[in-house]
């Protein structure tokens, strides 16, 4: 697994795949390059480009967890398409992902060719922060992957009915390992402190000028029906602000879809070939 070195000195790890349009992918917040092991299939022709976050997957932990912040995050990615010498790229960014996106068109828009939001907004509903404040920093109870698994479907089947337990399995060994002590992290739990710290510090600073800085950019949006995260409240008014966004709502989908149904696929395409 390639590294590259931050300008702060940390470690972290990415994968550079394919040929062609570079796309870079950005995971959501507990997650890693994993993420877009769905959808790698249908980028066949474009340079795939994921990489994890500090603190995340096989990535360096931060010393200091108030680093583990979005514009910090954003700071990263740019320094790694500067490692891998790509002036211009495609971005698709899943829930965290999409917030580093829009940070990065409002400071390096003259490196985006085009975005794609998966499921988040310029709005985050606190009914999903919540839910996501319920997880994140705490290792799970169950005590290997196919009991996690067995939960993991369970408690996201009405948001996401129909999905099998087989990709939910896939979805946990990217989430956790197993150790001889029972599961772990794949990500420095102090992200969750880092949280606090940040919720502590005041509201929510408005996005709607971080989306807005998407305007002369190429730009799609997905989000799944049943998302607690990005509502259709939102979508509408991102709509309704920003003439030609691509919009594709996936059936049967909480917070996050997969990105290989048909509706995100058609939006992911339509923005690529912009």
């Amino acid at each position: 697994m390639p590294h590259f070195t931050t300008s702060d000195g940390l470690r972290l790890a990415y994968e550079d795949t394919g040929t062609g349009t570079p796309v870079l992918c950005l995971s959501g917040l507990t997650r890693n390059m994993r993420d877009f092991d769905f959808l790698a299939p249908f980028l066949s022709g474009y340079r795939m480009i994921a990489m994890d976050y500090r603190g995340r997957g096989q990535s360096d932990h931060d010393p200091n967890h108030a680093n583990y912040a979005v514009p910090r995050e954003a700071l990263d990615a740019v320094e790694l398409l500067d490692h891998l010498g790509v002036e211009r790229c495609h971005v698709i960014g899943t829930s965290r992902g999409g917030l580093i996106a829009m940070v990065l068109a409002a400071t390096v828009p003259h490196r985006l060719a085009g975005v794609v939001l998966n499921d988040v907004g310029p709005v985050v509903d606190p009914g999903g922060i919540a839910r996501i404040m319920e997880y994140v920093g705490k290792p799970p109870a169950a005590p290997d992957l196919d009991a996690a698994a067995v939960r993991l479907e369970a408690s996201m089947r009405a948001e996401f009915p129909g999905v099998s337990l087989e990709r939910w399995r896939r979805m946990v060994g990217n989430f956790y390992e197993e150790t001889g002590g029972g599961l772990a992290l794949r990500y420095d739990p102090a992200l969750r402190q880092a949280l606090l710290d940040q919720a502590a510090a005041g509201p929510i600073p408005d996005l709607w000028p971080l989306f807005e800085a998407l305007k002369d950019v190429p730009t799609g949006v997905v989000r799944g029906a049943n998302s607690d995260v990005l509502t259709a409240e939102t979508l509408a008014e991102m709509a309704r602000r920003r003439e030609g966004l691509v919009l594709g709502v996936v059936p049967d989908r909480g917070h996050a879809p997969f990105l290989d149904e048909p509706e995100a696929l058609t939006v992911i395409r339509a923005v690529l070939e912009s």
